[in-house]
Protein backbone atom coordinates (compact mmCIF):
# COMPACT_ATOMS: atom_id res chain seq x y z
CA UNK A 1 0.00 0.00 0.00
CA UNK A 2 1.86 3.16 -1.04
CA UNK A 3 2.23 5.80 1.62
CA UNK A 4 -0.12 9.31 1.66
CA UNK A 5 0.68 11.78 4.37
CA UNK A 6 -1.53 14.65 3.03
CA UNK A 7 -5.29 14.72 1.89
CA UNK A 8 -8.28 17.01 1.35
CA UNK A 9 -11.52 16.07 2.04
CA UNK A 10 -15.04 17.79 1.91
CA UNK A 11 -17.26 16.68 4.97
CA UNK A 12 -21.21 17.84 5.22
CA UNK A 13 -23.49 17.29 8.33
CA UNK A 14 -27.10 16.34 7.96
CA UNK A 15 -29.66 19.42 8.07
CA UNK A 16 -32.48 19.26 10.68
CA UNK A 17 -35.56 17.93 9.31
CA UNK A 18 -38.38 20.34 8.83
CA UNK A 19 -41.08 20.69 11.83
CA UNK A 20 -45.10 19.41 10.89
CA UNK A 21 -48.25 21.89 10.45
CA UNK A 22 -50.54 19.59 11.42
CA UNK A 23 -54.05 19.31 13.24
CA UNK A 24 -55.94 16.34 15.41
CA UNK A 25 -59.02 15.54 13.21
CA UNK A 26 -60.83 12.56 15.18
CA UNK A 27 -64.52 11.57 15.32
CA UNK A 28 -66.32 13.64 18.25
CA UNK A 29 -63.37 15.38 18.79
CA UNK A 30 -64.72 18.74 17.11
CA UNK A 31 -61.75 20.79 18.38
CA UNK A 32 -58.58 18.52 18.33
CA UNK A 33 -56.23 21.46 18.02
CA UNK A 34 -52.22 21.36 16.41
CA UNK A 35 -50.64 18.01 16.62
CA UNK A 36 -47.82 18.76 14.61
CA UNK A 37 -44.49 17.68 15.62
CA UNK A 38 -40.68 18.12 15.79
CA UNK A 39 -38.05 17.70 12.65
CA UNK A 40 -35.25 15.21 13.51
CA UNK A 41 -31.57 16.66 14.36
CA UNK A 42 -28.97 16.37 11.13
CA UNK A 43 -26.14 13.35 12.10
CA UNK A 44 -22.91 15.34 12.90
CA UNK A 45 -19.49 13.94 11.16
CA UNK A 46 -16.79 12.31 13.34
CA UNK A 47 -13.22 11.17 12.83
CA UNK A 48 -12.07 8.44 14.35
CA UNK A 49 -8.38 7.28 15.38
CA UNK A 50 -7.89 3.86 13.79
CA UNK A 51 -4.77 2.05 15.13
CA UNK A 52 -4.71 0.01 12.23
CA UNK A 53 -4.12 2.43 9.50
CA UNK A 54 -1.21 3.59 8.68
CA UNK A 55 -1.51 6.19 5.49
CA UNK A 56 -4.45 8.69 4.19
CA UNK A 57 -4.65 6.78 0.70
CA UNK A 58 -8.16 5.61 1.14
CA UNK A 59 -9.17 9.33 0.95
CA UNK A 60 -7.36 9.86 -2.38
CA UNK A 61 -10.28 7.64 -3.80
CA UNK A 62 -13.27 9.49 -2.02
CA UNK A 63 -13.57 12.99 -0.87
CA UNK A 64 -16.74 13.69 -0.17
CA UNK A 65 -18.86 12.22 3.13
CA UNK A 66 -22.07 13.09 3.98
CA UNK A 67 -24.00 12.66 7.99
CA UNK A 68 -27.84 11.67 7.42
CA UNK A 69 -30.17 14.55 7.38
CA UNK A 70 -33.09 14.49 9.98
CA UNK A 71 -36.41 13.40 9.35
CA UNK A 72 -39.74 15.89 9.33
CA UNK A 73 -41.72 15.90 11.62
CA UNK A 74 -45.30 14.49 11.02
CA UNK A 75 -48.54 14.80 13.24
CA UNK A 76 -49.74 12.94 15.99
CA UNK A 77 -46.96 15.26 17.28
CA UNK A 78 -44.45 12.38 16.02
CA UNK A 79 -40.94 13.67 16.26
CA UNK A 80 -38.49 12.92 12.99
CA UNK A 81 -35.85 10.49 13.58
CA UNK A 82 -32.48 12.19 14.14
CA UNK A 83 -30.24 11.33 11.15
CA UNK A 84 -27.22 9.07 11.99
CA UNK A 85 -24.36 10.51 12.74
CA UNK A 86 -20.63 9.77 10.69
CA UNK A 87 -17.97 8.43 11.97
CA UNK A 88 -14.71 8.38 9.46
CA UNK A 89 -11.45 6.26 10.43
CA UNK A 90 -8.37 8.12 10.18
CA UNK A 91 -4.93 6.37 11.16
CA UNK A 92 -4.07 7.85 14.67
CA UNK A 93 -1.71 10.93 14.28
CA UNK A 94 -3.83 12.87 12.05
CA UNK A 95 -3.76 16.80 12.37
CA UNK A 96 -7.24 18.39 11.04
CA UNK A 97 -6.97 21.53 9.68
CA UNK A 98 -9.96 23.51 8.50
CA UNK A 99 -8.80 24.20 4.33
CA UNK A 100 -10.33 27.82 4.65
CA UNK A 101 -9.18 29.59 8.06
CA UNK A 102 -5.82 27.34 8.53
CA UNK A 103 -7.10 26.71 11.55
CA UNK A 104 -6.12 23.52 13.20
CA UNK A 105 -9.54 21.80 14.58
CA UNK A 106 -8.02 19.33 16.31
CA UNK A 107 -4.93 16.35 16.49
CA UNK A 108 -6.37 12.46 17.06
CA UNK A 109 -3.33 11.14 19.09
CA UNK A 110 -4.96 8.52 20.56
CA UNK A 111 -7.23 5.21 19.11
CA UNK A 112 -10.77 5.60 20.02
CA UNK A 113 -10.25 9.19 20.06
CA UNK A 114 -13.37 11.22 18.43
CA UNK A 115 -13.25 14.31 16.75
CA UNK A 116 -16.37 16.68 15.84
CA UNK A 117 -15.65 18.41 12.44
CA UNK A 118 -19.07 19.12 11.05
CA UNK A 119 -22.29 19.27 13.20
CA UNK A 120 -25.66 18.21 12.32
CA UNK A 121 -28.21 20.72 11.69
CA UNK A 122 -31.09 21.83 14.85
CA UNK A 123 -34.45 20.29 14.39
CA UNK A 124 -37.40 22.45 13.14
CA UNK A 125 -40.44 23.12 14.81
CA UNK A 126 -43.53 21.71 14.88
CA UNK A 127 -47.18 23.96 15.03
CA UNK A 128 -47.63 22.31 18.73
CA UNK A 129 -44.66 24.48 19.49
CA UNK A 130 -46.56 28.04 19.05
CA UNK A 131 -50.23 26.97 20.35
CA UNK A 132 -50.99 29.10 23.12
CA UNK A 133 -54.29 30.82 24.53
CA UNK A 134 -54.40 33.67 22.32
CA UNK A 135 -53.37 31.28 19.52
CA UNK A 136 -55.48 27.84 18.94
CA UNK A 137 -54.51 26.99 15.75
CA UNK A 138 -51.26 27.85 14.95
CA UNK A 139 -50.44 27.76 11.42
CA UNK A 140 -46.67 28.30 12.25
CA UNK A 141 -43.44 26.03 11.92
CA UNK A 142 -39.74 26.38 11.50
CA UNK A 143 -37.41 24.72 8.84
CA UNK A 144 -34.84 22.93 10.34
CA UNK A 145 -31.13 24.51 10.12
CA UNK A 146 -28.46 23.33 7.35
CA UNK A 147 -25.78 20.94 8.82
CA UNK A 148 -21.89 22.56 8.73
CA UNK A 149 -19.96 22.10 5.32
CA UNK A 150 -16.35 21.60 5.76
CA UNK A 151 -13.30 21.65 3.33
CA UNK A 152 -10.75 19.34 5.46
CA UNK A 153 -6.81 19.17 5.53
CA UNK A 154 -5.54 16.32 6.66
CA UNK A 155 -2.01 15.59 7.81
CA UNK A 156 -0.47 12.46 8.95
CA UNK A 157 2.02 13.09 11.46
CA UNK A 158 3.49 9.46 12.56
CA UNK A 159 3.65 8.74 16.67
CA UNK A 160 7.42 7.90 17.50
CA UNK A 161 9.08 7.91 20.37
CA UNK A 162 12.54 8.24 18.59
CA UNK A 163 12.83 9.80 14.94
CA UNK A 164 16.51 8.86 12.68
CA UNK A 165 17.92 11.79 11.02
CA UNK A 166 20.76 11.22 8.41
CA UNK A 167 21.72 11.46 5.04
CA UNK A 168 21.06 8.77 2.58
CA UNK A 169 22.90 5.72 2.92
CA UNK A 170 23.94 6.89 6.30
CA UNK A 171 22.68 3.45 7.75
CA UNK A 172 19.20 4.22 9.33
CA UNK A 173 17.61 1.80 7.29
CA UNK A 174 19.81 -0.63 8.49
CA UNK A 175 19.56 0.89 11.94
CA UNK A 176 15.79 0.36 12.18
CA UNK A 177 16.30 -3.20 10.86
CA UNK A 178 18.97 -4.48 13.00
CA UNK A 179 16.86 -3.61 16.09
CA UNK A 180 13.49 -4.07 15.33
CA UNK A 181 10.96 -6.67 13.46
CA UNK A 182 10.45 -3.91 10.35
CA UNK A 183 12.44 -4.86 6.93
CA UNK A 184 12.91 -1.90 4.93
CA UNK A 185 14.63 -2.38 2.02
CA UNK A 186 18.21 -1.78 2.30
CA UNK A 187 20.66 -1.15 -0.50
CA UNK A 188 23.82 0.85 -1.69
CA UNK A 189 22.27 3.84 -3.80
CA UNK A 190 20.76 6.77 -2.66
CA UNK A 191 17.31 7.02 -1.28
CA UNK A 192 16.74 3.55 -0.74
CA UNK A 193 13.78 4.88 1.40
CA UNK A 194 11.10 6.33 -0.06
CA UNK A 195 8.41 6.31 3.02
CA UNK A 196 9.11 6.27 6.98
CA UNK A 197 9.19 2.84 8.57
CA UNK A 198 8.24 2.60 12.16
CA UNK A 199 9.76 0.26 13.82
CA UNK A 200 8.74 -1.16 17.69
CA UNK A 201 11.98 -1.89 19.75
CA UNK A 202 11.52 -4.03 22.66
CA UNK A 203 13.83 -4.96 25.51
CA UNK A 204 11.24 -6.80 27.26
CA UNK A 205 7.66 -7.61 27.58
CA UNK A 206 6.96 -3.91 29.62
CA UNK A 207 9.75 -1.71 27.88
CA UNK A 208 9.50 -0.93 24.31
CA UNK A 209 9.57 2.26 22.19
CA UNK A 210 8.79 3.06 18.63
CA UNK A 211 11.54 4.10 15.90
CA UNK A 212 10.57 6.72 12.99
CA UNK A 213 12.72 6.13 10.19
CA UNK A 214 12.49 8.94 7.33
CA UNK A 215 13.58 9.65 3.48
CA UNK A 216 17.43 10.74 3.59
CA UNK A 217 18.23 14.51 3.05
CA UNK A 218 20.10 16.01 1.07
CA UNK A 219 21.53 19.43 0.63
CA UNK A 220 19.05 22.00 -0.38
CA UNK A 221 16.26 19.99 1.24
CA UNK A 222 14.53 22.80 2.82
CA UNK A 223 14.24 24.34 -0.97
CA UNK A 224 12.34 21.12 -2.31
CA UNK A 225 15.50 18.75 -2.98
CA UNK A 226 15.22 14.91 -2.59
CA UNK A 227 12.86 13.45 -0.56
CA UNK A 228 13.36 13.81 3.28
CA UNK A 229 11.90 17.33 3.73
CA UNK A 230 8.63 15.95 2.60
CA UNK A 231 8.87 13.71 6.05
CA UNK A 232 10.21 16.09 8.66
CA UNK A 233 7.09 16.73 9.76
CA UNK A 234 7.14 13.40 11.19
CA UNK A 235 9.82 13.67 13.80
CA UNK A 236 7.62 16.55 15.21
CA UNK A 237 5.70 14.42 17.62
CA UNK A 238 9.22 12.12 18.57
CA UNK A 239 10.81 13.14 21.90
CA UNK A 240 14.53 11.84 20.98
CA UNK A 241 16.47 12.17 17.40
CA UNK A 242 19.52 9.94 17.01
CA UNK A 243 21.70 11.68 13.70
CA UNK A 244 23.11 8.70 12.23
CA UNK A 245 26.62 9.55 10.76
CA UNK A 246 28.11 7.22 8.11
CA UNK A 247 31.78 7.42 9.34
CA UNK A 248 32.95 6.11 6.21
CA UNK A 249 31.63 7.16 3.60
CA UNK A 250 32.06 5.51 -0.04
CA UNK A 251 31.83 8.16 -2.22
CA UNK A 252 34.38 10.31 0.11
CA UNK A 253 32.93 12.92 -1.10
CA UNK A 254 31.22 14.59 2.12
CA UNK A 255 33.55 14.12 5.14
CA UNK A 256 31.55 12.70 8.67
CA UNK A 257 31.49 16.43 9.75
CA UNK A 258 30.65 18.03 6.79
CA UNK A 259 27.61 15.17 6.81
CA UNK A 260 26.51 16.53 10.16
CA UNK A 261 26.74 20.47 9.69
CA UNK A 262 24.70 19.52 6.63
CA UNK A 263 21.59 18.20 8.08
CA UNK A 264 21.85 20.71 10.81
CA UNK A 265 21.65 23.51 8.55
CA UNK A 266 18.26 22.10 7.10
CA UNK A 267 16.96 21.64 10.16
CA UNK A 268 17.50 25.06 11.01
CA UNK A 269 15.82 25.93 7.71
CA UNK A 270 13.30 23.83 8.27
CA UNK A 271 11.92 24.30 12.22
CA UNK A 272 13.80 25.66 15.04
CA UNK A 273 11.68 23.14 16.96
CA UNK A 274 13.45 20.12 15.39
CA UNK A 275 17.00 21.69 16.12
CA UNK A 276 16.07 22.16 20.13
CA UNK A 277 14.80 18.48 20.67
CA UNK A 278 17.62 16.03 22.32
CA UNK A 279 20.03 14.89 19.49
CA UNK A 280 22.62 12.21 19.65
CA UNK A 281 24.93 11.46 17.35
CA UNK A 282 25.56 7.63 15.82
CA UNK A 283 28.02 6.40 14.30
CA UNK A 284 27.20 3.77 11.65
CA UNK A 285 29.61 1.52 9.66
CA UNK A 286 32.88 1.23 12.56
CA UNK A 287 33.67 -1.67 10.89
CA UNK A 288 35.05 -0.15 7.94
CA UNK A 289 37.66 1.45 10.20
CA UNK A 290 40.64 -0.43 11.33
CA UNK A 291 39.61 -0.53 15.37
CA UNK A 292 42.67 1.77 16.47
CA UNK A 293 41.48 4.60 14.36
CA UNK A 294 37.72 4.49 15.26
CA UNK A 295 37.98 6.83 18.50
CA UNK A 296 40.53 8.77 17.01
CA UNK A 297 38.23 9.67 14.13
CA UNK A 298 35.34 10.28 16.58
CA UNK A 299 37.18 12.64 18.98
CA UNK A 300 38.58 14.95 15.77
CA UNK A 301 35.06 15.03 14.82
CA UNK A 302 33.62 15.76 18.22
CA UNK A 303 36.11 18.55 18.73
CA UNK A 304 35.99 20.26 15.38
CA UNK A 305 32.33 20.69 16.17
CA UNK A 306 32.20 21.14 19.87
CA UNK A 307 29.70 18.24 20.25
CA UNK A 308 28.65 18.34 23.71
CA UNK A 309 25.83 15.37 23.32
CA UNK A 310 25.43 11.63 23.98
CA UNK A 311 27.71 10.26 20.97
CA UNK A 312 27.52 6.49 19.99
CA UNK A 313 29.52 4.16 17.40
CA UNK A 314 27.55 0.82 16.18
CA UNK A 315 27.63 -1.22 13.62
CA UNK A 316 24.61 -2.57 11.85
CA UNK A 317 26.30 -5.40 9.94
CA UNK A 318 28.69 -6.55 12.91
CA UNK A 319 25.96 -5.66 15.35
CA UNK A 320 27.98 -3.75 17.60
CA UNK A 321 26.96 -1.47 19.95
CA UNK A 322 23.28 -2.02 19.17
CA UNK A 323 22.35 -3.13 22.76
CA UNK A 324 24.13 -0.25 24.60
CA UNK A 325 22.15 1.99 22.36
CA UNK A 326 18.69 0.67 22.79
CA UNK A 327 19.11 0.32 26.49
CA UNK A 328 20.41 4.12 27.17
CA UNK A 329 17.02 5.29 24.85
CA UNK A 330 14.99 3.22 26.69
CA UNK A 331 16.42 4.79 30.00
CA UNK A 332 15.79 8.49 28.40
CA UNK A 333 12.97 7.93 27.60
CA UNK A 334 11.93 6.29 31.11
CA UNK A 335 13.59 9.17 32.65
CA UNK A 336 11.59 11.67 30.29
CA UNK A 337 8.70 10.09 31.33
CA UNK A 338 8.80 10.12 35.00
CA UNK A 339 10.48 14.03 34.72
CA UNK A 340 7.15 14.55 32.91
CA UNK A 341 4.96 12.84 35.49
CA UNK A 342 6.76 14.75 38.61
CA UNK A 343 6.14 18.06 36.88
Amino acid sequence: MKFIDEASIKVKAGDGGSGCVSFRREKYIPFGGPDGGDGGDGGSVYLIGDPHLNTLVDFRHQRYYQAERGENGRGRQCKGKNGNDLSIAVPVGTVVIDHDTQEQIGDITKAEQKLLVAKGGFHGLGNTRFKSSTNRTPRQKTLGTEGEQRQLDLELKLLADVGLLGLPNAGKSSLIRSVSSVHPKVADYPFTTLYPQLGVISLSSLRSFVMADIPGLIEGASEGAGLGIQFLKHLSRTRLLLHVVDIAPYDQQTTPLQAIQQIEQELIQYSQALIDKPRWLVFNKTDLLPPETIEQTIAEIIAQHQWTAPVFQISCVQQQGLSELSQKIMQTLEQMEQNKSDV
